[in-house]
């Protein structure tokens, strides 16, 4: 049987670690943290949307983009000191705007066969994560705008989703605690929203039960191909994992696997490095609040339908009865992951204006670094060296899309390496 390392326990990781047990492999999860989804999949927007596929590669964005960086509220922010990373980063993102709408429409096709995976998973594993299949509203203030979402919806119908134009009278009709004037909105009624965090934990704790190895609050010092397997491949992996009592000792190992899936997050750029790969990743920060719905006015008053306001950019979600989670802003300012009150302000102010009956005085601020490839596409399959593969860079639809990036990596694997090792002569995995 082969043996992979899965580096990132977050929603790739944790699915990718499930679709590699589910097909034989012995998997064994490494990660920094404690428990799994402690980091971007911990509290992020929570809609599963196929109706968001739409990437950010576009001149109209761009444009967007500049207006905003002079206003301080607004969805986008950058850090103006210099960075190679940073600029060399936006320089690929401008030269892939001839790939906009291919890439959305891919995106769109990958985020509805995504659903139906994860929706599998969770009957399959039992998980409850405050689904709600109630669809997505996005919301427009203007006739530009609305055209606009038109021109969007062709592309999202062109990769197989349906969506639809609504009036302000249907829009208040599908979620009636919303207020505001609009000039029309486009209803998704397939999209959907969950808890990452608790899918993520529940799945991670299905993989333990099928056989899956973690080791938490491992800190990764090195990856070194050693080509010593039969067929070229071959893993040590070199960590450091802190005691679990207050003795400050840290004890060093090394394991050996056959292969490796880096589902490491905005860490996967250093680790690629490591194993010759360039897969380059820029973290951009994004913002969450969780309002805690504590007395009965809130909880009438915070809607059930997830939205998603274009003008803003920020989204919601309805997580049972008692919590809403308000999210949005991209922030490009390095690995910083510091919450920061002038950008969660905007989220508490843009909730009271919306939903007046909501009282926000218990509200639970959060941030997270989303890893973003210039493409806007993730990168999912093998790398240079035999047995290293990579799930990773999936931006802003991490949670969208992470149940059929974890089926087509898993599926990528087999076919390369199969779970019993062949006899016959040693071969090479093509780069993708």
């Amino acid at each position: 049987m082969r043996s992979f390392a899965v580096i990132g326990a977050g929603i790739t990781g944790i699915t990718t670690a499930y679709a590699l047990i589910n097909k034989g492999y012995d998997v064994t999860v490494i990660d920094r943290q404690r428990y799994p989804a402690m980091e971007t999949s911990y509290a992020n927007g929570g809609q599963l949307s196929a109706s968001n596929a739409e990437v950010w590669n576009s001149f109209a964005t761009v444009l967007k983009g500049i207006k905003w960086m002079l206003t301080p509220d607004a969805p986008l922010l950058m850090n103006p000191k210099p960075s190679w990373h940073k600029y060399s980063w936006m320089a690929e993102f401008l030269a892939n705007i001839p790939n906009y709408r291919a890439n959305t429409v891919e995106t769109t096709r990958l985020a509805i066969a995504s659903r139906n995976y994860m929706f599998e998973i969770a009957e399959r594993e039992k998980i409850e994560f405050n689904l709600e299949k109630r669809g997505i509203l996005h919301i427009y203030r203007d006739k530009a705008s609305f055209e606009g979402a038109g021109r969007v919806s062709q592309m999202y119908a062109e990769g197989g989703l349906a969506r639809r134009a609504v009036t302000p009278d249907e829009m208040r009709a599908i979620e009636p605690t919303l207020h505001g004037q609009y000039y029309g909105g486009y209803f998704t009624e397939s999209d959907s929203t969950g808890d990452i965090h608790k899918f993520t934990r529940g799945l991670a704790d299905a993989c333990k039960r099928l056989g899956v190895t973690f080791v938490n609050e491992a800190t990764v010092e090195s990856v070194t191909h050693t080509g010593k397997g039969r067929d070229g491949t071959g893993i040590d992996i070199a960590f450091s994992v802190a005691a679990p009592d207050e003795s400050g000792l840290v004890a060093h190992e090394t394991r050996s696997f056959d292969g490796i899936v880096v589902c490491a997050g905005v860490g996967s750029r250093d680790l690629a490095a490591k194993l010759g790969d360039r897969v380059n990743i820029y973290p951009v920060k994004g913002y969450s609040i969780t309002v805690m719905l504590d007395d009965e006015q809130s909880q009438k008053g915070a809607p059930w339908v997830s939205l998603l306001d274009d003008k803003t950019k920020i989204v919601t979600s309805r997580l049972g009865k008692e919590r809403f989670r308000v999210a949005g802003t991209a922030e490009f300012n390095g690995e910083n992951r510091d919450i920061r009150n002038d950008r969660v302000k905007p989220l508490i102010d843009w909730t009271r204006r919306l939903f007046p009956d909501v009282n926000t005085s218990r509200c639970v601020p959060w941030a997270g670094l989303r890893p973003m490839l210039p493409s806007m596409m993730p990168r999912v399959g093998a790398g240079k060296l035999p047995g290293v593969f990579y799930n990773t860079g999936h931006g802003h639809l991490g949670w969208t899309l992470s149940a059929v990036t974890a089926h087509m990596v898993g599926e990528k694997i087999a076919a390369a390496l199969p779970v019993e090792a062949p006899v016959a002569a040693p071969y090479a995995i093509a780069a993708e």
